[in-house]
């Protein structure tokens, strides 16, 4: 069960933006590299800079940065998700701006949605996949609306990372930061085989808790290939990540314990924006402090050296294999 299908965490689609896209014939306007745009991302129009244009997959497609957004945020989108810069569509911005502020507020929380921009392939499994997964980088500034994120930390999954592992993630940062080192591709084993080889593992110990061990090893995966592209990565390695994951490939079958540890720094923050019952908090937090010590015990076979910055030529299985 440690591989899962593309269908496992949502199918393919040409939207991820959410609301409602631009009409037909905006998609014919063509925009220039360095020119300011209003660009769609879910709900609302943000001010985004076209910084490339090129033809993909038989369509123009436009590489944009939402200004004011960390760059964790930029991607490629197509032509129906972009208007010009002009009072029209100025107007239009702060229209639906007003619209959507009335609806903004969590009648359960009492506070303020986060509505960052997602990294996407423009694919609906996107848009699905990460509306859980906490928004990263800097809020824009002339964002009206929006408040600071008042989860508290005792809401917070606590999840205590054995301090060989700790030291793990401290070498792994210099490695790569300071040393420029990178993590040679495709890893061996990869997270799939890792989440395969734990279930294994479980299944010897306690053979009654496969099924809700296996539920939790395909959320793991889903989380690791929509995370990894969004926060899992330092700067050195997007290239790196731009080269091995083409087409349907899933991370999660070329990348591996180095990635995956990283993850679960980010847990916390993710796991805060989905409703938890506190009991199945309380068995969720336990499972995955199994699957740590689980990594720590395989820590000298599951972690690799470091190599130069190389890419391999392999580039993993597809996401529907």
């Amino acid at each position: 069960m440690g591989s899962t299908s593309k269908d496992d965490c949502g199918s393919d689609g040409d939207n991820s933006s959410g609301g409602e896209p631009p009409s037909a014939s905006d998609s014919q306007v063509l925009f220039s590299e360095g020119e300011k745009v209003l660009a769609y991302h879910g709900p609302r129009i943000y001010e985004a800079k076209v910084q490339k244009a090129e033809i993909r997959k038989d369509e123009r497609k436009y590489f944009v940065h939402y200004l004011g957004w960390n760059k964790n945020w930029d991607e490629w989108v197509g032509a129906n998700r972009l208007l010009k810069y002009n009072d029209e569509n100025i107007a239009k911005q702060q229209a639906l701006e007003k619209k959507k502020q009335g609806k903004e507020k969590n009648p359960k929380s009492g506070r303020t949605a986060q509505n960052k921009p997602k990294v996407s392939s423009d694919t609906k499994a996107d848009k699905e996949d990460l509306k859980s997964i906490a928004a990263k980088g800097k809020k824009r500034r002339s964002e009206p609306g929006n408040e600071k994120d008042t989860t508290s930390e005792e809401k917070l999954v606590k999840i205590q990372i054995p301090a060989a592992l700790r030291k793990q993630l401290v070498d792994d940062w210099e490695l790569v930061n300071q040393q420029d080192k990178l993590v040679k591709l495709p890893r061996s084993p990869t997270v799939d085989d890792i989440l395969t080889k734990y279930l294994e593992y479980r299944s010897k110990k306690d053979s009654m808790m496969m099924d809700s061990i296996g539920e939790i090893l395909k959320g793991l995966r889903c989380y690791f290939d929509k995370a990894l592209p969004v926060m899992l990565l330092y700067k050195k390695e997007r290239e790196q990540y731009n080269e091995v994951v083409v087409d349907d490939v899933s991370p999660s079958t070329i990348y591996g314990a180095e990635h995956l540890l990283r993850l679960f720094v980010k847990l916390p923050e993710l796991l805060a924006q989905v409703n938890i019952e506190e009991e199945t908090l309380t068995n969720l937090q336990q499972k995955l402090l199994n699957f740590l010590k689980f990594l720590q015990k395989n820590q000298s076979t599951f972690f690799s050296t470091y190599d130069g910055p190389k890419v391999s030529d392999s580039k993993g299985k597809r996401k529907d294999d």
